[in-house]
């Protein structure tokens, strides 16, 4: 039997409930560790689950940050030195970029044991474990007033992925690089390809 919530039922709910319940609505979400540095060499890692295409060219990519209503290391370190890195996560770092969501007092780096990464002089760290990785330059930061979170765009700059895991027509296997997905807040998963579709036109029918 379905249930249905009306929107004075759901903002009435237990707020850990609410917040498991709605971030479990939009389905399979990407798993990737967001690598900073602030200006003073100290790093930071975090885990999103909010990572999303913008465009490709140029190459854009978009993610959410809570509200900095408190401290944000992610976000603080961004917006000083405008660099950052997206690092997928994959299943043999699960356990530990999961644990990046704890609040920890010195580097999450060094706290769950994942090793900072340096490439070409990017100043901000990759996760050496990470496979498929990028490194970006923030573009811009849009302000959402609805409920002060900010939407995160940053310009590819430097890309790291093995020439074996991408197919003849750009198309990265994650699948091969087994990358996970998540759901929720705190549950991930892995993946089996189902089906790829040619491109759709209208006059060809599937």
């Amino acid at each position: 039997m379905k249930k249905m919530y009306s929107l004075d039922d759901i903002l009435h709910l237990d707020k850990r409930f609410r917040t498991q319940l709605i971030n479990s609505l939009s389905g399979f979400k990407s798993a990737n560790l967001i690598g900073t540095a602030a200006e003073n060499g100290r790093t930071n890692l975090a885990i999103f689950s909010s990572v999303v295409h913008v465009g490709a060219n140029p190459p854009l990519v978009g993610m959410i940050s809570r509200p900095h209503s408190v401290p944000r290391h992610t976000l603080e370190n961004i917006l000083e030195t405008g660099y950052y890195t997206i690092n997928q996560v994959h299943q043999s770092i699960v356990e530990k970029a999961h644990q990046t969501s704890a609040r920890y007092d010195g580097s999450e780096f060094e706290a769950v044991q994942l090793t900072p990464e340096y490439i070409d002089d990017f100043s901000a760290p990759y996760v050496k474990e990470s496979i498929i990785k990028m490194g970006l330059q923030l573009e811009e930061v849009v302000d959402i007033k609805l409920n002060g979170t900010k939407f995160i765009i940053g310009k590819i700059i430097q890309l790291i992925v093995p020439d074996s895991f991408i197919n003849e027509d750009g198309k990265i296997n994650i699948e091969q690089a087994k990358t996970v997905a998540v759901s929720g807040l705190d549950t991930y998963h892995t993946t089996q390809e189902l089906v790829r579709l040619p491109y759709a036109k209208p006059d060809k029918i599937i």
